[in-house]
């Protein structure tokens, strides 16, 4: 299982997924690789279809329910409408979901 952590420098909300994801993985005791990656111009943006920062990707899929039809690729902060309100990082559940989506197969 590999998951993406995207992202670009600066970005606030970065650190705080990358810990809730590690958390997570321990957590559910899975054998995950963790890549971390930087995103520096809006032609990486593009290409790797980043929706923003922090961007979290579980065997290439968006965590974010619906956001893998998407277009709007950007180098900007990214905003999540969750149950509990906008967050600048992706909701714990669909992080936990997707998870043990992967770990299913």
């Amino acid at each position: 299982m590999i998951v993406d952590i995207l992202s670009f420098a600066g970005c606030p909300n970065h650190g705080p997924a990358s810990s809730t994801v590690e958390r997570l993985v321990r957590e559910l005791g899975l054998d995950v690789e963790i890549r971390q990656i930087d995103i520096r111009d809006l032609e990486t943006a593009e290409r790797l279809r980043f929706l923003g920062s922090p961007t979290v990707r579980v065997d290439g899929g968006d965590v974010e329910p619906g956001a893998d039809e998407r277009r709007d690729f950007t180098l900007a902060c990214r905003v999540f409408r969750t149950e509990e309100g906008y967050r600048g990082q992706p909701d714990e559940r669909w992080i936990r979901e997707a998870l043990l989506q992967a770990k299913r197969g």
